[in-house]
């Protein structure tokens, strides 16, 4: 029998596609469930991005190892001015999706990892499969969720000597919320030589409008991981970008290099479509993307404030991290996230995660939620056209988001 190696043993399928997959299975199997695990955009691909896929299906030939140029650069366009800093086609990476962009830079940088507590579920396996060193930075609901500049400094003087990566997602997955104060948290990365993957792919999804990044106060010691999964709804079609400031140039160029022995290039039928996701004015599409997500997060919100789940309200993205520990006692059967979450889509057909697959300590009654269980066709189309969107609107428009809430909130209401 083949020997796996002993860091790869105990990997498992990441969580987020697993409560996808079990799902699926239910509802084959006749069950009613309400899909608040994984986190996919319902929102259709906009039809010019559609259009353009179709037009290009003949493309054939590999591409540039970096990416089809032009596509580079209407992406280094367009995150020059979201970022405030000046990329160019050169310094853009095109992968099959970030996960696999952010894979490949921890991969390349001899370094050990920081990770806000809680972050995505993918970030630490990723560590672990090439054993990379992982330092936990601890935040709380009353931080936003968010890593603060004196845990930064205080963690950074503890690993001295250590090339520092720290991972930043905001808005954030799995809380929703986005870093309150990025200035303060860069001057402590910049002071500490921190190298910082920001993953802004939620960056366009920020309720307000603003694309706030930490590029804007330190752009040198910062790599933008970006692509069109979330707000452009395409997932499936697995492109993103890796954007690099010069002076770390030479990262880029060994992911480079490590690229063209294993993915090689992204499709080229898709690379030609996504020039139109960044060339193309989307601005209404997104508008109304937000407001959708914006006012499905209020309602949800209320709603477990209301029966004692504490939570924080969402600033971007479709997740929310909901603290059960009010709202229930610890059973035998109920005595950590896992059990919470197993028990609640036996009993009620509602998929969440538990808190623990995102860094959290396990015996924490803490979920996460994503809000994307509509039609987004539909909804996006309704929106657009009744351009008021309130809780009417979501009542009437969004059933299984609805239903599944109510399931939830009567099922909490009868443990107690």
């Amino acid at each position: 029998m083949a020997k796996i190696k002993e860091n790869l043993a105990n990997i498992k399928t990441s969580s987020t596609l697993e409560i996808n997959e079990l799902s699926l299975k239910l509802e084959n199997e006749g069950k009613e469930i309400y899909k608040f695990g994984l986190g996919q955009s319902p929102f259709p691909v906009p039809d010019v991005i559609v259009k353009e896929l179709k037009k290009h299906a003949f493309q054939k030939d590999y591409l540039n190892v970096s990416g089809l140029l032009e596509l580079r650069e209407h992406i280094a366009k367009y995150h020059t001015n979201k970022n405030k800093y000046n990329y160019e086609a050169e310094d853009i990476l095109i992968g099959p999706g970030s996960k696999e962009l952010i894979f490949q830079t921890q991969l390349t940088i001899d370094c050990e990892l920081l990770l806000p507590n809680p972050s995505w579920v993918t970030y630490e396996p990723q560590a672990k499969i090439i054993k990379n060193k992982v330092h936990w930075l601890e935040t709380t609901l009353e931080q936003n969720w968010h890593v603060t500049a004196k845990e930064l400094d205080d963690k950074c003087k503890k690993i001295k000597d250590k090339t520092k990566l720290l991972i930043l997602n905001s808005p954030n997955n799995p809380s929703g919320t986005m870093h309150p104060n990025l200035k303060e948290l860069a001057l402590i990365a910049k002071s500490h030589k921190v190298i910082i993957i920001a993953d802004e792919i939620y960056a366009d999804l920020s309720f307000n409008g603003n694309y706030e990044s930490i590029t804007h106060f330190y752009p040198e010691g910062t790599i933008v991981s970006s692509g069109i999964s979330k707000w452009c709804g395409a997932g499936g079609w697995r492109l993103g970008a890796l954007l690099f400031p010069k002076n770390l140039k030479s990262i880029r160029n060994v992911i480079r290099n490590i690229a063209s022995e294993t993915f090689t290039s992204v499709s080229a039928p898709i690379q030609y479509a996504a020039i139109k996701a960044y060339s193309e004015d989307h601005s209404e599409y997104l508008k109304y993307s937000r407001k959708i997500l914006h006012s499905i997060s209020n309602y949800v919100h209320s709603k477990f404030i209301e029966i004692g789940i504490n939570c924080k309200k969402p600033q971007g993205g479709f997740y929310m991290l909901c603290d059960f520990s009010s709202a229930l006692k610890k059973t035998n059967e109920i005595n950590d996230s896992k059990s919470l979450c197993n028990e609640v889509l036996n009993e009620t057909g509602f998929a969440m995660l538990p808190g623990v697959d995102f860094g959290i300590s396990v015996e924490k009654l803490i979920t996460r939620i994503a809000f994307v269980d509509f039609d987004g066709k539909i909804v996006l189309e309704k929106a657009i056209k009744n351009k008021f969107i309130d809780e009417e609107f979501i009542i009437n428009n969004c059933p299984k988001i609805v239903k599944g809430i109510k399931k939830l909130m009567d099922w909490v209401k009868q443990q107690k």
